[in-house]
């Protein structure tokens, strides 16, 4: 996942990408640390979705525009909504089945 530094960066990444997985961790976070991993193993199985990642502690303007208040967090925009949020302890699973779903409306039919 490459990282996003900007808010102008982050809405153009929005507006480009029909699907945009956004990371939000932090190196000095346990948990963000061992989810990474997982999130990108899961995210490789979907081509069409752009994954970008967010370091919470040190961009704290773009946190605070997306009202990221703990870490980790990852949202999916869909066409240049949010339509996915989850936080704190996140199950992987239930996360690639709401992924899977909105990857199979845009795309096609879904991972198995």
């Amino acid at each position: 996942m490459e990282p996003v530094k900007t808010i102008k960066e982050m809405h153009q990444l929005i507006q480009k990408n029909d699907m945009l997985l956004v990371y939000f961790g932090s190196n000095t976070c346990g948990v963000c640390r061992d989810l990474q991993p997982k999130i990108e193993a899961m995210i490789d199985r979907y081509p069409n979705i752009r994954a970008v990642k967010v370091d919470a502690q040190n961009v704290s303007e773009l946190t605070a525009s997306y009202s990221i208040f703990s870490a980790p967090v990852v949202m999916l925009f869909v066409q240049g909504k949010e339509t996915v949020r989850e936080a704190g302890i996140i199950s992987v699973i239930n996360l690639e089945e709401k992924i899977s779903r909105y990857d199979a409306l845009l795309y096609g039919e879904p991972k198995k």
